[in-house]
């Protein structure tokens, strides 16, 4: 028997959710004395902000892939052009 995958649909955006544990962790981080536990909650903080602005990125519709980047994705199309 094949174990199907279960699917969910997200009702709210990625950066609704983000954004939403962002708030949940700098009130739970203030409220922490300082120690072991504030710091891990103040970097997962920082990693959530990280991603919101990641994602922000991606998502304007100005973004534009980097340079180097390009550069790459042309030389493997002269590559595949070449050889087809």
């Amino acid at each position: 028997m094949v174990k199907r995958r279960r699917r969910f649909k997200q009702t709210t955006t990625l950066a609704q959710r983000l954004t939403q544990e962002a708030g949940r962790l700098r009130e739970r981080a203030g409220q922490l004395p300082p120690g072991t536990e504030q710091s891990a909650l103040w970097r997962k903080l920082r990693q959530t902000e990280t991603a919101l602005r990641i994602d922000a990125l991606l998502s304007s519709p100005e973004h534009v892939a980097p340079g180097h980047v390009m550069a790459l994705t042309d030389t493997n199309r002269k590559k595949q052009s070449a050889t087809s």
